[in-house]
């Protein structure tokens, strides 16, 4: 079998990008450059999915969340598709990078896509709760809220996995929640379900992550191939789901279905939804699940300030302000940590 070449047009896994000798981004970093790449570009893709997706639910009202799931899922599968047809990506590590694939339809063998179940059942879990989180919280506060997520995320990956942090990862994870729990008490948009539905969203997005750490670097699948037994997975369950539920039916009488700005925010939606999977990949694999974590807590404070200029729904209040800031110190100590390998 042929080597996977020293570049390709796109990194496709941990194991290609930590080739080469040390790459660390600076002495005695506990990060290497492409690792750091890879978090800035999570973060970029994160905000602007955010926007394109709060945008659809709240600026144009549109009722069907998981419709737009269903759509990104779609997206993302087709362009996968094309591009291993074409030889542009492989599935696999150590594939012969550049052959088109002509074997099965799936591209994937049945054992492969099996032991890949569990890391796609999470993902559908994840996707759902994500979307559906976005909607009944307003942006500021769904921000502030998801970055409780971290507690999950350790929880998760010391039961996985035995992974266990230093003190200072710990302490900055306590800032993180103290702050966002300083943030929210003044919210009186308060949403009982709305906060529900963040708290679910969180949870499945810390099994998520945990699992692509475990899975990821076991099924011999690269980010794309992982990418694309979730869509093979996920996409014919949340079809049904959305047909019984009546969503597909509500899309087609949606009034702005025909609509420009309508049809361009969604496109938009699928895109970024396609390169947000990839980096949320290699940044996991790179990193790790904690790390991808804290990339989503520096995020959010260009979110934040967006959410807020953008769709409002939350007043100017001091407490709220110094929550806010608390958490994004508290992620800041925590890449401090990482940067210098603590």
């Amino acid at each position: 079998m042929a080597a996977v070449p020293k570049y390709t047009l796109l990194p496709l896994s941990d194991s290609q990008l930590k080739g080469g000798g040390d790459d660390s981004l600076f002495k005695g970093s506990g990060m290497t450059k492409r690792g750091a790449i890879a978090a800035l570009s999570y973060m970029a893709c994160a905000v602007l999915l955010v926007m394109f997706n709060k945008a659809a639910l709240s600026s144009y009202s549109f009722p069907c969340a998981n419709v737009i799931t269903l759509f990104q899922m779609v997206c993302s599968s087709s362009i996968l598709y094309a591009m291993r047809r074409w030889g542009i990506i492989t599935f696999t590590i150590g594939e012969p990078w550049m052959v088109p694939d002509k074997s099965s339809p799936s591209l994937v063998p049945l054992t492969t896509l099996l032991q890949t179940l569990p890391l796609s059942l999470t993902y559908l879990l994840y996707m759902v709760a994500s979307m559906e989180s976005v909607r009944g919280v307003n942006v500021p506060m769904y921000t502030t809220l998801r970055r409780t997520t971290v507690v999950f995320t350790i929880t998760v990956e010391y039961l996985l996995t035995g992974q266990k942090y230093p003190p200072s990862v710990f302490s900055s994870v306590l800032l993180i929640v103290f702050g966002a729990f300083l943030a929210g008490a003044r919210d009186m948009s308060y949403d009982s379900y709305g906060y529900a539905i963040v708290l679910v969203s969180n949870i499945s997005t810390a099994i998520y992550l945990a699992t692509i750490a475990r899975l990821g670097k076991s099924s011999g699948l690269n980010s794309f191939g992982l990418m694309w037994c979730n869509g093979l997975v996920c996409g014919p369950v949340l079809l049904v789901w959305t047909y019984f539920r009546g969503d597909l039916e509500i899309t087609m009488n949606f009034p702005d279905l025909y609509s420009p700005g309508f049809q361009g925010v969604m496109l938009l939606s699928c895109i970024m939804a396609f390169f947000l999977n990839y980096c949320i990949f290699l940044n996991t694999t790179l990193n790790s699940a904690l790390t991808q974590t804290m990339c989503g807590n520096l995020k959010d404070l260009l979110t934040v300030g967006l959410g807020w200029m953008i769709f409002g729904g939350l007043p100017f209040d001091m407490l709220n302000v110094v929550g806010q800031c608390l958490g994004f110190l508290g992620s800041g100590l925590y890449a401090y940590s990482k940067l210098k390998g603590r």
